[in-house]
C-alpha cells in the first residue's frame, strides 16, 4: 500500500486541519509531508529505523507521521504526560535513532539523563524566529548532560528544512501489509507500559469497521478528540478517521482542561468529540458554572473506560447529543465494540462489530454461558504482532490469532457487552468475585460523589474486602456524616460482600492520560498504610 497516496487523494484545498495557527489545507499538509520527507531522506533514514516523536498534538506530529511511515521507517509516539523517567525508557527500549522534540523538551530530556541511556538524533521542532547557532546547530547549552549523551547531534528542523528544499523528492514505495509501521505503547494502567507493533494496514480496517460502521463521517465533519495522539484511541480520532476521508481534524497543543476544550466547542464547534468518562464529567461540572455550547455537536463517543449509565444519560439530557460508549484498546489499534447511534444502551459498551470476533472464557479457558462474567479475548486484523522486544509478554497476551484483552466482560441476550472490570481489579470478598466497575457505578449515583474507584482491601482478619476511594462533589462536608450516608446507600442497592467495608476520601484519583484509573497506585497506598 501507499500511505502517501491513500492520504493525499483528497481535493488539495479542503481543510484537513485547524489549530492554533489557522487552518491547513490537504494541498499544504503535503507540501509539509514533503519538505519533512527530504530532511529525513537526507539524513539516510532506512526502512525499519525508528523515529520518537515527543510533539504536542499539531500540524508537525502530522506531517512528521505520514513522511517517518511513507519511507518504511517505524513512528514511535510518545505521550508528553508520561514522567520523563517513563519517556526515555521507551527511548531507549525502542532504540530510537531519531528523535523529534521542541527545545524546551530537548533540554529537560537530555539534563540529567541516565548514561546508560541510548541516546538519538535530536531533530529540534522550532519556528524561523528562534535564533539558531551555525551549521543548523541548536543555540542553548545542556547542563549536567550526561557522558553519553556528548556525542548527540542536535540539528533543527527549520534549518534543515531549508537546506534540502532543492532536492529531488524521495520515492514513496509501497509498503508490506506485514511490515512494522508503528509502535504504540500501553498507558500503563497496570503500571507496565508495552510497545505495540502495527502496521498501516491495522489503521485501514479500522477505518473500514468501526469508522464506516459507527461514525459514518460527512464531508462538513470536524472531529474533535481530548484524549491525544500517541494514543491508540486518538491517534484513530484525530489522524486516521479524519485523513483517510478527507475531513477536517481539529488539532489542539494545550492541555485538554474542561476551558479549553469549551474554548474549542466555540471556536471551532466540532461536529464529533471524542473523550473519556473523566471528561465527560468535567464538562458536565463545567457547564454548572459557566454554559458549555456543544450546538456544533452531532456525536459523542467515550472510550478508554466504561461510561457510567447515568453519566451518558445526563449528558444527553442536558445537550440533546448522544454519547456512544465503547471499547478498544492499544492491542487491537481502536474500537472492535460500540454502541451506535440506532442501537444503543447506556452502560454498555455496545454490540461486536463486524469484522471482529470475541468469546468470553474462564479461569480454566472454557466458554462461559450467556449472562456469564468471563475474560474477555478478541479477534481482528487490526491486531499487533506482539510487544516490541518482549517476547514473553507477547506469548502470553497473542495465542492463535486471539488477542487476551485482560478485560472481564459478559453478554446479555440482546448481544449487548458489558464491562466488568479489569481481570486483575477484580477480587474475591467472602469467597465470591468483586468487579469494582460495579460498585463504582453505585457510588457515583449518590449526589455527594464526583468520582469513585474501588480496590482490594483486608479487614482486621486478613480477609479480602471491597476499599471505595471518594472524591466528593461537595468538598464541606463531614466526611464522618459522608460515609454513614454511603454506607447506607450501598447497603440498600448491594449485598453485603460488595459494600466497601473502608472508604478513603481523597481530592483526586490517578489516571493514566487516557483517562484510566491507575488502581495499582491505590493498591499501594493502602499496602503502605498498613505498614
Amino acid at each position: 500500500m501507499n500511505f502517501f497516496e491513500a492520504i493525499f487523494k483528497h481535493d488539495p484545498n479542503s481543510t484537513a486541519i485547524v489549530c492554533e495557527e489557522g487552518d491547513i489545507t490537504y494541498g499544504q499538509l503535503c507540501e509539509r509531508t514533503l519538505s519533512m520527507a527530504r530532511v529525513l531522506h537526507s539524513l539516510d533514514l532506512e526502512p525499519g529505523d525508528r523515529v520518537a516523536l515527543l510533539l504536542t498534538d499539531s500540524p508537525e506530529f502530522v506531517d512528521a507521521f505520514i513522511a517517518i511511515s511513507s519511507l518504511g521507517a517505524i513512528v514511535v509516539p510518545i505521550n508528553l504526560a508520561l514522567p520523563l523517567s517513563d519517556q526515555r525508557a521507551i527511548v531507549h527500549n525502542s532504540r530510537a535513532r531519531f528523535v523529534l522534540l521542541d527545545r524546551d523538551r530537548c533540554r529537560i530530556f537530555l539534563t540529567g539523563a541516565p548514561e546508560n541511556m541510548h541516546f538519538p538524533r535530536v531533530l529540534l521542532d522550532v519556528s524561523p524566529e528562534v535564533e539558531i547557532a551555525g551549521e543548523g546547530g541548536a543555540e542553548f547549552w545542556i547542563t549536567e548532560m550526561p557522558k553519553g549523551a556528548t556525542a548527540t547531534v542536535i540539528e533543527t528542523l527549520w534549518w534543515l528544512k531549508q537546506e534540502t528544499a532543492g532536492n529531488a523528492l524521495p520515492r514513496f514505495e509501497n509498503i508490506s501489509p506485514d511490515q512494522p509501521s508503528f509502535i504504540l505503547y500501553t498507558s500503563g494502567s497496570t503500571g507496565d507500559p508495552k510497545g505495540a507493533v502495527h502496521q498501516l494496514s491495522d489503521m485501514l480496517y479500522t477505518n473500514e469497521t468501526y469508522c464506516r460502521e459507527v461514525l459514518q463521517l460527512r464531508p462538513s465533519d470536524r472531529l474533535f478528540s481530548s484524549s491525544r495522539l500517541p494514543f491508540a484511541y486518538g491517534l484513530g480520532n484525530s489522524f486516521t478517521f479524519p485523513l483517510l476521508n478527507g475531513v477536517t481534524s481539529i488539532l489542539c497543543r494545550q492541555k485538554p482542561t474542561a476551558e479549553v476544550i469549551a474554548r474549542v466547542f466555540r471556536e471551532h464547534r466540532p461536529t464529533i468529540f471524542f473523550g473519556v468518562p473523566v471528561v465527560y464529567n468535567l464538562l458536565l461540572e463545567h457547564h454548572r458554572q459557566q454554559t458549555l455550547d456543544c450546538s456544533g455537536l452531532r456525536l459523542c463517543v467515550s472510550a478508554g473506560e466504561a461510561l457510567p449509565a447515568h453519566l451518558g444519560e445526563q449528558w444527553e439530557s442536558t445537550f440533546g447529543v448522544k454519547i456512544l460508549d465503547a471499547i478498544g484498546s492499544t492491542e487491537m489499534l481502536h474500537m472492535f465494540m460500540s454502541n451506535h447511534e440506532d442501537d444503543m444502551k447506556y452502560g454498555s459498551s455496545g454490540k461486536l462489530l463486524n469484522g471482529y470476533e470475541a468469546r468470553l472464557l474462564d479461569a480454566e479457558g472454557r466458554e462461559v454461558d450467556e449472562g456469564v462474567e468471563g475474560n474477555l479475548w478478541i479477534k481482528g486484523e487490526s491486531a499487533a504482532k506482539g510487544y516490541w522486544e518482549k517476547p514473553t509478554e507477547t506469548a502470553r497476551t497473542f495465542v492463535d490469532g486471539w488477542v487476551r484483552t485482560g478485560d472481564l466482560y459478559r453478554r446479555d441476550r440482546d448481544g449487548y457487552w458489558f464491562h466488568m472490570g479489569r481481570s486483575d481489579d477484580c477480587f474475591k470478598s467472602s469467597g465470591q468475585w468483586v468487579s469494582p466497575v460495579e460498585v463504582e457505578s453505585v457510588l457515583l449515583r449518590h449526589a455527594n460523589v464526583a468520582r469513585a474507584a474501588v480496590v482490594e482491601d483486608f479487614d482486621s482478619d486478613g480477609l479480602p474486602c471491597p476499599c471505595a476511594f471518594v472524591v466528593s462533589e461537595h468538598v464541606e462536608l463531614d466526611e464522618g456524616a459522608l460515609e454513614i450516608e454511603l454506607k447506607k446507600h450501598m447497603g440498600s442497592m448491594l449485598p453485603r460482600f460488595k459494600q466497601p467495608r473502608r472508604y478513603v476520601f481523597v481530592n483526586e484519583l490517578p489516571y493514566t492520560a487516557t483517562g484510566k484509573v491507575q488502581r495499582f497506585k491505590l493498591r499501594n497506598q493502602l499496602r503502605e498504610r498498613r505498614g
